[in-house]
């Protein structure tokens, strides 16, 4: 066994959960690559699915969220049945230890929980190799988004 902490995914549910999960985005998104505090946080977060990786001390790695129904319309070229998968953050000292895969298939899971179909995201173009491996294929032309260029990209489930 190596020495790398276990973690495990999990929604969440409570409050001190959720305040971890915007915490960890105003880390990574915030203060790392400089999106504007005001569009990182919207008003879709109060009805999204946060999703949290927590090492097994308690202390929180990495999160993302799922958006469905109407708030993911906007987002997915696919209708009521695609969710949108966003706001995928893990800490600097959790990288390169699987907690962002974990996090995707932790959404995935919701998703499919929630009755849906695919999942569409927005990727960092610096990120499309991490959700090719996960199986996403990028589709329509890159775009920028807070100033960094993305593109969309869905996986079927």
């Amino acid at each position: 066994m190596s020495g790398t902490p276990a973690y495990s995914v999990r929604v969440a549910e409570d409050p001190a959960d959720r305040e971890a999960c915007f915490a960890l985005r105003k880390e990574v998104f915030v203060g790392e690559q400089g999106v504007p505090e005001d569009i990182e946080y919207d008003a879709h977060d109060a009805g999204a699915v946060h999703v949290l990786a927590v090492r097994e001390d308690g202390v929180p790695l990495g999160t993302g969220r799922l958006l469905h129904g109407a708030a993911a319309a906007a987002k997915t070229a696919g209708g009521p049945s695609v969710g949108s998968l966003g706001r995928l953050a893990v800490s600097r000292e959790a990288r390169g230890l699987g907690v962002g895969a974990a996090l995707v298939r932790g959404i995935e899971e919701a998703a499919r929980a929630r009755g849906l179909a695919a999942v569409d995201l927005h990727a960092q173009t610096h990120a499309l190799g991490f959700y090719e491996r996960l199986g996403y294929r990028a589709y329509g032309p890159e775009f920028p988004d807070a100033g960094i260029p993305h593109r969309a990209m869905r996986r079927e489930l």
